[in-house]
């Protein structure tokens, strides 16, 4: 069976976290890991974890101790992970639907059945929706994963959430994340994986559901400029500064555009 690894990053985040245990501990697909690598937390988010381990149908590894941030964290997550595909899914966000492993899985079978397992695709990927901090639907994200998905697509931002991208571990483990960026090496590292695939001849496939959820007000909400000027330069490094920065001109008056269009309503 397809063996798969959700990654959960958490540093005092006791508030959030349960919704996003409950929705792992759900899960019809039963071959799943869930690694939990918190960040020396102060507050209840431990002892939540260990409650959640003892009623967990997935087997589930705690490993809590310091460390140098977020994605100094998730790297911690990705050498400590064995499935064939690896999700990152933080405290506050959570799995759709009790089937969205069992969905994903289906999608990644179906396009290595005919040619063995060395054949599974290199990411499968799909929608996302946006909660409140209860967890309650508000909207689908505005940015919407394309039907082909190439390392190319994300010059049009970023199309696929990174709670919504699940990387074959084998690509994604040999790419770890940037720590020189605080709030947008989840950018680098989904364009990293997707170029590797490419080079591997390896399929995107588009699971073509919700697959997560997240909630509204995240890490790159709360430093929204400093979030912008990272992913300008991460753009840069693969796509080239002219065409990011007419790009990013693009959308600059698109999103004049649109808000002269909303105050004529």
């Amino acid at each position: 069976m397809i063996r798969i690894t959700i990654v959960t990053i958490t540093y005092n985040a006791a508030r959030t976290l349960q919704r996003t245990l409950d929705s792992v501990r759900e899960q019809t697909y039963p071959c799943i890991e869930h690694l939990i690598i918190d960040g020396a937390s102060s507050d209840d988010t431990v002892r939540m974890t260990e409650r959640y381990k003892s009623e967990s149908p997935h087997e589930v590894i705690i490993q809590s101790e310091p460390d140098k941030g977020l994605y100094d964290a998730m790297n911690k997550g990705l050498q400590k992970a064995s499935g064939d595909y690896v999700v990152f899914l933080n405290a506050g966000d959570s799995l759709y639907a009790p089937d969205t492993i069992q969905t994903v899985v289906n999608a990644a079978s179906s396009r290595s059945s005919a040619l063995g397992p060395q054949h599974l695709p290199a990411v499968v990927y799909g929608d996302t929706a946006i909660t409140d901090c209860e967890g309650r639907f508000l909207h689908l994200r505005r940015h919407r994963p394309p039907k082909v998905l190439t390392w190319r697509s994300f010059k049009a931002g970023m199309l696929v959430c990174h709670q919504a991208f699940y990387a074959r571990l084998d690509i994604a483990r040999q790419f770890p994340y940037n720590l020189k960026y605080r709030h947008s090496a989840d950018v680098d590292w989904c364009i990293r994986v997707m170029k590797e695939a490419e080079r591997r001849g390896l399929p995107l496939v588009n699971a073509n559901v919700i697959v997560a959820n997240f909630e509204e007000g995240g890490d790159t909400t709360q430093h929204h400029r400093d979030s912008l000027w990272e992913r300008f330069y991460v753009m840069a490094s693969h796509y080239g500064y002219v065409q990011t920065v007419l790009l990013h001109g693009w959308f600059v008056v698109r999103s004049a555009l649109m808000k002269i269009t909303n105050n004529q309503k």
